[in-house]
């Protein structure tokens, strides 16, 4: 018995060894609030713009305002990331994302919201990611050091699978029960709990860098940095590929929800609520992994793609939930390697930069990869729309297979083959 006890304790530690972090899970305890809220008003959000226009354009032209922003000025916020202290930076865009959400809570409440208003407040919750993105990304470095790096960001991917499935739930009980406002009134609150979190943290236990004094061309410098470093140009490339057309479940999950096997909002719901229970299965079972390499992320990226191509394939919803399952559990995997390697790689004073590059790639992106996805799906049919998303990534694999052989090649690791 007393054997049996150390090694689930080891196992525990191993698992969850970045919440042993006091910082770390004081940062852990106000996400787990907050991100539940973040949830909540995306759904809130779009059944605000489908209540006042009835038009799926309106509800499209309303998430593209709230992406637009990472497109085009994420570089500028890596760049501020990397000159600010992160912690000060976090305190003013956590704060301002829940004015903004309380805002939106009191026009609805009030019954003065007008769609102009919403698409306003998305943007400005845009310009707000923009800073927040690529700092938060950093973050995880300061709260627990390169040892734990890849277990944090599995567990914070963990608990944003998570509340996916728990913030929806509570939005629409809430919404049926008592109308939209109270959504956006809650997660606005509940950045209360975020911020008191970061002032509770000890500043001795930070492992910060350095601010990168001021200087002309600072965020030319950065993509300059990125293409001369052959591991973080092609993670960031398979990052943008798979950001552009495999990261569009939003799409083409509804379509094959409602179009393949005739469902309705519940049957979407079911199978969004299986990739978000398959990625917190494979978040608890990768947290305690530790080996990070390129060669991993392209198995990783080549199990993705096949997951989501046996999930196009599948005949029935309940065996598409199953898939999904599967496709949640290599999401997972995929994504913490990705951005773990792009952070350990990184020079310390080149990370927020390089971490912006990856709010475009993996967010930003959905800006182009959705309206691809969704006429592409509607013009060959919704499980190729969920296909092409999995063929993308096969290709993203092959890809960083050959560019990763051609570097080895290049610094005599490998032998060439004739």
């Amino acid at each position: 018995m007393e054997h049996l006890t150390n090694t689930l304790n080891r196992i525990s530690r191993e698992t969850f060894s970045s919440l042993y972090i006091r910082n770390y899970r004081l940062y852990y305890l106000g996400q787990i609030v907050s991100t539940s809220g973040t949830f909540m008003q995306m759904v809130a959000q779009a059944w605000l713009v489908l209540k006042l226009t009835n038009s799926g354009a309106a509800l499209g032209i309303a998430t593209a305002l709230q992406y637009l922003p990472i497109l085009f000025l994420s570089p500028f916020g890596g760049l501020i990331a990397d000159r600010v202290s992160k912690r000060k930076i976090l305190f003013f865009t956590q704060s301002i994302a829940g004015v903004l959400a309380i805002i939106l809570g009191v026009l609805v409440a009030t019954q003065l919201v007008q769609l102009w208003m919403v698409y306003l407040l998305a943007f400005a919750l845009g310009l707000v990611n923009v800073f927040d993105n690529p700092t938060r990304q950093t973050f995880y470095m300061e709260l627990v050091g390169p040892d734990h790096l890849r277990n944090a960001v599995t567990l914070y991917s963990t608990l944003v699978n998570l509340a996916r499935i728990i913030g929806p739930a509570i939005a629409g009980a809430l919404i049926a029960a008592v109308g939209l406002a109270p959504c956006f009134l809650i997660n606005g609150f509940s950045y209360i709990a975020v911020v008191s979190m970061l002032a509770m943290m000890r500043t001795s236990e930070l492992i910060t860098t350095p601010p990168v004094p001021p200087a002309k061309g600072q965020i030319l410098e950065g993509f300059k940095y990125v293409f001369s470093t052959p591991v973080l140009r092609i993670t960031l490339i398979i990052m943008a590929i798979i950001g552009t057309l495999t990261y569009e479940f939003q799409v083409s999950l509804p379509l094959i929800a409602q179009f393949t096997f005739n469902g309705d909002a519940s049957s979407y719901a079911f199978l969004t609520a299986s990739m978000g229970f398959g990625a917190a299965i494979g978040g608890i079972f990768f947290a305690s992994r530790k080996g990070i390499a390129p060669d991993k992320l392209v198995s990783a990226t080549l199990l993705f793609g096949l997951a989501i191509l046996a999930a196009a394939l599948m005949p029935s919803l309940w065996l598409t939930g199953a898939a999904m399952v599967l496709v949640g559990i290599c999401s997972i995997n995929f994504s913490s390697l990705g951005n773990s390697i792009l952070q350990l790689q990184s020079d310390p004073k080149m990370r927020g930069r390089v971490m912006a590059l990856w709010s475009v790639a993996f967010l930003g992106s959905s800006t182009i990869g959705g309206p691809i996805v969704g006429w592409f799906a509607e013009i060959a049919g919704p499980r190729w729309g969920l296909a092409l998303g999995g063929l993308a990534a096969l290709i993203a694999a092959s890809l960083g297979a050959m560019t990763l052989r051609k570097t080895q090649v290049t610094q005599g690791k490998i032998p060439e083959s004739n």
